[in-house]
């Protein structure tokens, strides 16, 4: 066999090697909200102007293989960066959804975990934009392989560095809120 013949198999083998060892895509979740609709105005009363509760969300059949589910809330238009809103890990697999109003606790009944958010807060900081600008709140849903190893009151940082090469599936639902 010629030199350029072994090269070319030697090439097409680490291919293969690379191919079956690379992450997938994540599948898509459905995420869905009965108090939020998909790129709509957030009701005043899940924001800092009105009541600041969570809003209800729910979603779909997570992939075989999810051990965890992962909810990051975000506003990528703040004027300082990405500001977070909510993270909560740890959730039971079998979880489809978070009632409204989830009590800002690091440690919740049924073991699952809330961050801390930029508010430097546990729980959920209702969307409060400065000035008269309108931002968009993106409620992001991850399907883990695993549970994360992580304390409560873990931040969105933290998370995010242990749900890398664990994540499933994702999903999210886009919401603005302005004043």
């Amino acid at each position: 066999m010629s030199v350029a013949a072994v090269a070319v198999v030697l090439l097409s083998l680490d291919g293969c090697r690379k191919a079956a060892t690379a992450e997938s895509a994540p599948r898509t979740l459905v995420v869905t909200s009965a108090d939020i609709q998909q790129g709509t105005e957030i009701p005043k009363q899940f924001t800092c102007d009105g009541e600041g509760v969570s809003p209800a969300l729910g979603w779909d059949q997570p992939p075989a293989g999810t051990r965890s589910m992962v909810v990051i809330v975000s506003d990528p238009d703040a004027p300082s960066g990405t500001f977070i809103h909510w993270v909560i890990y740890n959730l039971s697999a079998e979880t489809r959804g978070l009632a409204r109003g989830v009590v800002a606790k690091e440690m919740l009944p049924d073991g699952s975990r809330q961050g801390v958010n930029s508010g430097d807060k546990v729980g959920y900081y209702g969307p409060c934009p400065p000035g008269h600008s309108q931002h968009r709140y993106f409620f992001t849903v991850y399907a883990l392989d695993q549970v994360l190893a992580l304390p409560s009151g873990a931040d969105e940082s933290q998370v995010s560095k242990a749900m890398h090469g664990h994540v499933l599936a994702q999903g999210q639902l886009m919401g603005k809120y302005g004043r």
